[in-house]
């Protein structure tokens, strides 16, 4: 494993035509900190996949190891046992899965592909993988079928024949079942492809056979000929057997059922027609859309059911898919919220030619996974406990957080309870194989998902597992009638008008800030406690500023700061007269936010609550630039968010705006760039359409990308404030401020309505044209504790603000001090200057101790805001709170940090407070990084950067080395640039697909542990016994008939299958390799305990037989001895 890791990591160097670090030894030599972290410390592996899989294609289900599998048309394969037990394997060659046959009990799984070609899975290992292959060269595969406890699968062709393999050795079998044999001779047309193969579940020597053309024969495979033929005049789609082998049901395509006894071939002796209307004149009923499967189960004690897909009449246009249950005279129509790929009914017997006693129906959509509750009126579903629903609305944004505070989970899972639907079924999830892992990691781990519709769902990703724990609606702020003037444009704002694209979070302090795609920000915090909160008052301020002219960009600045009302002064004189919202329409060239907040008082539940909404407005008739970047800091009580334009920081403690700054005026006279003034564009902006979960339209995703990909200037500034407080006699709780930051883009910009989603351009930093300088963006924040200054002495509260031209900016911080005090004094940020510049876009800043820890920004803890005592006792555990944390003292005035800087480029360590830069490493000349993070690993803290080109790297810290260096994965779309993220110890994830949730490994010790933390598919189980004959069917031979098959097809009597027909592919390793892969010493065990048991069952079986046999024995010589006697003295003519 580490000389692989080795060689991976000298490739990657190979690759980045870069050379090592340039390292610079500031002034001082105490910079040589030793270094914890080696390449040794990381590899990169998968571990897990969670989520619904993406275009499912087959279902099959174990009905003893109650296992359920789903492939997909990339030919990927989905395990799901007990919640907690769920496994992803793939077939290389993406072909799609058509069909998927269980060996029932066995931990092994038959797969059919559209490529033709046929393996073996063995799924008695933690990792499925493939035993055998067999590729069909001349025919397409279109039917297969595995007899319980067989050996031999029948596979049924488009040219109408039928093929017979050995599932243990993957041989196919001379014995071949000719279309032109089972038809009748004088049929003149070919029948059509094999739609349907089974044998009668009382005689294994009869198969059934359907032919798409409507033809179905009876094959006697002893004496290789067809006993019976049936003619429908319409296509089948599929058959189902009577448990009793004597009547079969087909499905067809204009809608019709018919039921056929085996001995009458003429006619069907039922057609029914579920959904057709009936003629009164006795006609025929109109035909009906078809019934593309249909399944026929008994009951010991009542009728049989019969469940079927499909078939609704044509006349119901617009009508959602339905399933419809069919149980003596009731017909229950059961309809599904998307297209019905397949169904299976779960019965108590795996034995076909018992009753079979259906419990339960799995019904695969082509979204999600629904089991129905047979036994219970009304069929109800089960309540699904796996984590399917992560595409419920696309997703747009994601965050991932390990090491989270222990109480958080617990928390999020008490008020995400209360969120639930009732009505589901009281019985158990049916899907129950598997057993877990014994996975020594415990760390609490959270996923946050953002969606298309705004809601924002928290995940408990602990231990390889995935459970929703809480879901918020942030689209409930807004009112969601617009007007239809609005609706015009087809802008993706317009489309999904709620949708999240940054989530930031603090986890000790539970505070929650997202962006929207409407350029919204919400502050939320999170409460026990249910309020209901009402919007009063609307207050809108508005200045005019000048275009900048000076070329050194410093005009204006002094009027921005003197046009913000001054803290703690009524809002309601702060600005011109309010103007009450009265509509929502854009166009009119007002100075509204693209959302209107909802008027209506808003009932909170106990969860995330709204604190503060913040809108950017239209300026001119142009819409607002959307935000790039977000940032919250719960000791300081600030949240501050960049655009295009510049930046604004909202202190959500005193519910006031306390910085609206340009970029430009961020640098103050040192501004490195010569900025000409522009004006305003013609053409409003598209915005640039999310991944919808159809993959088919090539929709806009210029959201995703860098935001150096606009062209825009700095312009006016625009300010709006509304005000709402909470019902008479609950707490004043929630402000509205409406901020912002408004748009022109040089003249002759093209709007960004280019689709490059290849990712391939040059994004070099050496183009320095004024166009490009002039779009500068805020890229990213990162709040410390800090030398403010060149040369200062004492930490300072400070700000990092990263631009989308690879400059860091510096905002030291005046915090008013804890109490009373905070909510009166203002906060005062001033820029500091520059403190280094980068190639590229600036994605990831960090500050580290003198030791190479990372310093941590500082936070408050939890507490509940929404306290039910009078205003004194609330004052006091105010004043009891730390509300902002003071620098540290302790931190010896001789000691220095270190401050880490990432851009799409390259990275830089700068020693602080001297902010000489000591050392550098370009990471990618010809591709450019589109996620890092500053991760804590068990042995210290590095750099992880994905990107554009598929590598993942890893760099030391302080020294920049790289440690490691892994062609992952090539970057096929915008969702895995958009969802892609590291957090600490080791683990990353992205979304793979619209519906699944890839999460993968960097640290070498998970990799290591994960066979253990993966659950077990394959347990030991008994098979059931099989069915009683009964005393009368055992003499008269009404039971079940068995079939020796193995004379049937083996070699000796069916002779060798021509060598043309498939190829044999052995799979990685065989049966040997397989049992040398298999997990640790609990599954040898487990394999021993089997085989133990088999032994000792097969030699009590053989005792059993021996004493038959020695009884049998003795009874004859008692007999014979008896006759004897009788004879002894008879003379021959007495007899």
């Amino acid at each position: 494993m580490k000389k692989f890791n080795i060689r991976k990591v000298l490739d990657g160097l190979k690759e980045a035509s870069s050379s090592t670090p340039s390292v610079q030894v500031g002034p001082q030599e105490n910079h040589l900190i030793q270094e914890t972290l080696q390449s040794e410390h990381f590899q990169l592996c998968k571990t897990v996949r969670h989520g619904f899989p993406y275009q499912p294609s087959s279902m099959a289900f174990d009905p003893v190891q109650k296992i359920l599998a789903i492939g997909t048309q990339s030919g990927a394969l989905r395990l799901f046992g007990r919640p907690g037990v769920e496994c992803y394997c793939q077939h290389e060659s993406g072909a799609a899965v058509i069909q998927l046959q269980f060996l029932i009990n066995e931990g092994a799984l038959v797969s059919a592909l559209a490529d033709d070609s046929v393996h073996l899975w063995n799924l008695r290992q933690k990792r499925p993988a493939i035993l055998h292959s067999l590729k069909f060269n001349r025919e397409r595969i279109t039917f297969c079928h595995l007899p319980f406890q067989s050996k031999w699968l029948y596979i049924g062709t488009e040219r109408g024949n039928i093929h017979i393999v050995n599932v243990e050795s993957f041989m196919l079998s001379g014995y071949v079942i000719m279309w032109n044999k089972a038809i009748e001779l004088s049929s003149k047309a070919h029948p059509g492809p094999v739609v349907h193969i089974s044998d009668n579940p009382m005689d294994e020597g009869k198969l059934i056979i359907g032919f798409e053309s409507g033809i179905v024969v009876l094959w006697d495979l002893k004496s290789k000929k067809a006993d019976y033929r049936y003619t429908y005049d319409e296509a089948i789609h599929s058959v189902a057997w009577h448990h009793e082998g004597k009547q079969f049901i087909c499905s067809h395509s204009d809608g019709t059922l018919t039921i056929w006894n085996i001995r009458g071939q003429g006619k069907p002796i039922q057609t029914i027609t579920p959904h057709g209307k009936q003629p009164k004149d006795g006609k025929k009923p109109e035909p009906c859309k078809p019934i593309l499967k249909v399944e026929y189960k008994t009951t010991r004690n009542g009728e049989p059911f019969i469940i079927l897909s499909g078939g609704l009449s044509y006349d119901t246009a617009g009508r959602r898919p339905c399933l419809t249950v069919m149980h003596g005279k009731s017909t229950a129509v059961l309809e599904m919220d998307y297209p019905i790929v397949d169904f299976l009914t779960l019965c108590e017997t795996p034995y076909p030619n018992d009753f079979q006693e259906p419990y339960a129906v799995v019904v695969l959509l082509e979204k999600d996974l629904v089991v129905i509750d047979l036994a219970q009126n009304g069929y109800p579903i089960f309540e699904n406990p796996y984590p399917l629903t992560i595409h419920e609305s696309p997703v747009t944004c994601c965050e991932y957080f390990a090491d989270c505070p222990v109480d958080l989970i617990p928390a999020l899972y008490s008020v995400g309870s209360r969120q639930k639907r009732q009505g589901y079924s009281k019985k158990e999830w049916p899907i129950s194989g598997g057993n877990w892992g014994q996975g020594t990691q415990s760390y609490p781990e959270i996923i946050i998902t953002g969606h298309a519709d705004g809601t924002v769902k928290f995940w408990d990703a602990s231990t390889i597992m995935l459970q929703v724990l809480y879901k918020l609606k942030t689209a409930k702020v807004f009112d969601r009638n617009r007007s239809k003037e609005d609706k015009g444009s087809t802008d993706a704002s317009d489309e999904d008008p709620f949708a999240i694209q940054i989530i930031a979070w603090c986890p000790e302090s539970r505070m929650l800030c997202v962006a929207g795609v409407s350029a919204n920000v919400i502050i939320y915090r999170f409460s026990k406690l249910e309020i209901t909160t009402e919007v009063l008052l609307e207050v809108r301020m508005q200045y005019e500023l000048n275009d900048i002219e000076s070329p050194d960009g410093g005009g204006g600045g002094g009027e921005h700061t003197s046009a913000h009302p001054t803290p703690g002064a009524s809002p309601q004189t702060s600005g011109p007269p309010s103007h009450p919202s009265t509509s929502s329409n854009n166009s009119d060239g007002g100075n509204m936010p693209c959302l209107k907040v909802r008027s209506t008082p808003l009932k909170q539940s106990p969860g995330y609550q709204v604190d503060l909404v913040v809108q950017l407005v239209w300026v001119s008739g142009e819409p607002p630039q959307q935000i790039t970047s977000l940032a919250l800091n719960s000791s300081y009580g600030l949240v501050v968010f960049g655009n295009s334009n510049g930046l604004a920081v909202v202190d959500y403690i005193q519910k006031t705006v306390v910085l609206n700054l340009g970029t430009v005026e961020l640098y103050g006279s040192n501004d490195p760039y010569q900025r000409q003034p522009r004006s305003p564009r013609k053409t409003r902006q598209p915005s640039g359409g999310l991944c919808d979960i159809n993959e088919g339209s090539a929709t806009s995703e210029d959201r995703c990308k860098s935001p150096t990909s606009g062209n825009i200037t700095v312009s006016t500034f625009v300010l709006c404030v509304l005000y709402c407080h909470s019902i008479a006699g609950a707490l004043p709780l929630c402000f509205i401020l409406t901020v912002l930051l408004s748009v022109c883009p040089p003249r002759g910009a093209n709007p960004l309505d280019h689709r490059d989603n290849s990712f391939s351009r040059s994004r070099s930093s050496s183009v320095t044209s004024i166009d490009k300088e002039a779009r500068e963006a805020i890229s990213s924040f990162h709040f410390c504790e800090t030398f403010a200054r060149k040369g200062d002495s004492t930490l300072t509260h400070c700000l990092y603000v990263g631009t989308s031209l690879g400059t860091v900016l510096v905002l030291a911080l005046t915090l008013p001090p804890a109490g009373e005090q905070r909510q009166l004094q203002p906060v005062i940020l001033s820029p500091t200057g520059m403190l280094v510049r980068l190639k590229g876009s600036i994605l990831r800043m960090a500050v580290l101790d003198s030791t190479g820890s990372q310093v941590a920004p500082a936070y408050e803890p939890w507490y509940e805001p929404n306290i039910t005592a009078d205003g004194e006792e609330r004052e006091k555990v105010r004043k009891r709170r730390p509300v902002s944390v003071s620098p540290s003292t302790s931190q010896d005035l001789n000691e220095s940090q270190y401050a880490v800087v990432c851009s799409e480029k390259q990275a830089k360590v700068l020693s602080l407070p001297s902010q000489t830069c000591i050392y550098k490493h370009s990471i990618t000349e010809t591709s450019f990084i589109l996620r890092a993070d500053v991760v804590q690993m068990s042995q210290g803290v590095c750099v992880a950067c994905f990107c554009a080109n598929g590598h993942i790297m890893t760099l030391s810290l302080p020294g920049l080395r790289p440690l490691m260096d892994v062609n992952y994965l090539p970057l096929t779309d915008m969702r895995i640039a958009r969802t892609f993220c590291f957090t600490n110890l080791g683990q990353a994830m992205y979304l793979c697909s619209p519906t699944e949730v890839q999460r993968i490994t960097y640290s070498q010790d998970i990799c290591e542990n994960l066979q253990e933390m993966l659950g077990e598919l394959f347990t030991p189980v008994e098979t059931p016994e099989a069915p009683n004959r009964g005393f009368f069917k055992g003499l008269f031979g009404g039971g079940a008939q068995s079939l020796d098959r193995e004379e049937l097809f083996g070699e000796i009597t069916a002779g060798k299958a021509s060598r043309s027909l498939a190829q044999h592919i052995p799979g990685p390793g065989g049966i040997e390799g397989m049992k040398g892969a298999a997990s640790g010493v609990v599954g040898d065990l487990a394999r021993a305990r089997i085989a133990l048991d088999e032994r000792g069952q097969k030699l009590g079986e053989l005792e059993e037989r021996t004493a038959a046999m020695m009884a049998s024995a003795d009874s004859f010589s008692k007999h014979a001895h008896e006759m004897m006697l009788k004879c002894k003295d008879k003379k021959w003519y007495q007899f």
